[in-house]
């Protein structure tokens, strides 16, 4: 028997983790929520996006009764975690920062976190660098363009390549003669933009991108052994998909899906 998982994100970002679920979990069946009535949470004010999501999640737990929640966005994670699991019994994954891992991984002591503004202003995210970091220089990035250049790429439009240098310049520093060698990509959004990102950075980096983490412990809290029987699906692996605006999915949505499919491999 499958398992009912709702994955919600701003937009198309949540793909990247969508990825690794079909690929990890194949009995999986996916309600994608799109909140682009929202899009981009980091123009929020973080109060009214914490009240947002959670009444919103309230919501479609009660109308799709799920037996897990992914939350594939970083800055709805930091935010709603705790005041979600506080009011519903069933399992909820979030999509933090990979700080701990870039920690374990840097070779230089340097290393960058790209995401929202609002996620890098969050006391959680400093939390983090504190517990598995306290040694490393990690310079935090709040890119306020990047989420809408993947949903442009996403759709098929061409990418504005100066905009997208612009954002990530600030991630690269060098210090006493060491230079930053991982990005954390702290934004589901991000890692279909990786390999225009390593085309523009000015040395090479590491682009860290957790999905594959999610979707691990998403077979965790499910129990699942990567069983078989995924039933029939609407659009892909994905059984439905919900834009909160209320405007319907665009013809070329299973489109949409195969090119995050395909670029999210980085």
């Amino acid at each position: 028997m499958s398992r009912r998982v709702l994955v919600f994100d701003s937009g198309f970002g949540g793909f990247s983790v969508v990825r690794e679920i079909v690929a990890q979990l194949p009995d999986v069946e996916i309600v994608y929520i799109a909140d682009d009535a929202a899009f981009p949470f980091g123009d929020w004010e973080e109060e009214a996006l914490r009240t947002h999501i959670v009444d919103l999640l309230g919501d479609f737990i009660a109308r799709y009764r799920p037996d897990a929640v992914v939350i594939a966005c970083n800055t709805a994670s930091t935010l709603v975690l705790a005041d979600l699991r506080a009011r519903h019994a069933i399992s909820f994954v979030g999509t933090v920062p990979a700080i701990k891992m870039a920690a374990e991984r840097t070779k230089s002591g340097l290393f960058s976190v790209l995401a929202t503004p609002v996620t890098v202003r969050r006391d959680y995210t400093f939390d983090l660098i504190a517990q598995f970091a306290p040694a490393a220089k990690v310079t935090l990035v709040g890119a306020v363009h990047l989420a809408a250049l993947a949903e442009d790429r996403l759709a098929g439009r061409p990418v504005d390549m100066d905009a997208l240098r612009a954002e990530i310049a600030p991630c690269f520093a060098e210090r006493d003669g060491a230079r930053t060698d991982i990005v954390v990509l702290a934004c589901t959004h991000y890692p279909f933009l990786a390999d225009l990102m390593a085309e523009v950075a000015p040395w090479p980096v590491a682009f860290l991108n957790p999905a594959g983490a999610i979707a691990r412990q998403l077979g965790v809290v499910l129990g699942a052994h990567g069983d078989d029987g995924c039933g029939g699906s609407a659009v892909g692996p994905i059984a439905e998909f919900v834009f909160t605006s209320g405007r319907q999915a665009p013809p070329d949505i299973s489109g949409i899906l195969d090119r995050a499919l395909a670029m999210s491999t980085r």
